[in-house]
């Protein structure tokens, strides 16, 4: 995928690390990736965990050798805690919340775990407003609140960026009637 920079009314400099923004629909759309701050991924979290294993049991198996056998039953313990604890964050390693804007339809995706759960709006008469230290997205018929994944200070910027796109899904904004194109500025990771 190619990103060209042009001038966007929603890509800002001080949240480009806070999500990832990216076209969708061969530039007729764009999606917000709100994840989760996680510092390994599953597949890292295995190899820790299976590195972890081998280093204590060999230690246990020595002290097995020279006769204290307790030491192996309590390694198989602790690494049965370990294994139960990071099995937990590899599952929701991945949580993210995903909003897509595209002409006439507005989604929004939340994965927690192996749920899903996805709403989906009529831009016309989309509400975005700030929540309870989250961000409000309601219209006759169902209301959803995002931004879990967030630092508070980075919630107005999502709802200005997010306004601004429900205007020009809808029809509403001063650029979308004009056939200007908009192109986000920040890449995906």
């Amino acid at each position: 995928m190619s990103i060209a920079v042009a001038s966007s009314p929603w890509s800002t400099a001080s949240t480009a690390a806070a999500w990832s923004v990216r076209e969708v629909s061969g530039g007729q759309g764009v999606e917000w990736v709100l994840r989760r701050n996680c510092s390994m991924t599953p597949r890292q979290v295995m190899g820790v965990y299976l590195s972890l294993c081998a280093v204590s049991s060999v230690i246990a198996t020595v002290f097995w050798w020279h006769g204290a056998s307790a030491v192996l039953w309590f390694a198989g313990l602790e690494l049965s805690a370990v294994g139960v604890a990071w099995l937990v964050y590899a599952c929701h390693a991945t949580d993210r919340e995903t909003i897509t804007v595209e002409r006439g339809v507005v989604r929004v995706e939340h994965r927690c775990g192996r749920r899903v759960e996805q709403v989906q709006f009529d831009p016309t008469w989309l509400r975005v407003e700030p929540a309870g230290g989250l961000v409000e997205l309601s219209a006759p018929g169902g209301r959803v609140r995002v931004g879990r994944y967030l630092r508070t200070q980075c919630l107005p910027a999502l709802v200005q960026e997010l306004r601004r796109a429900v205007q020009w899904s809808s029809g509403c904004a001063p650029w979308a009637s004009s056939g200007r194109e908009w192109v986000t500025g920040t890449q995906s990771k």
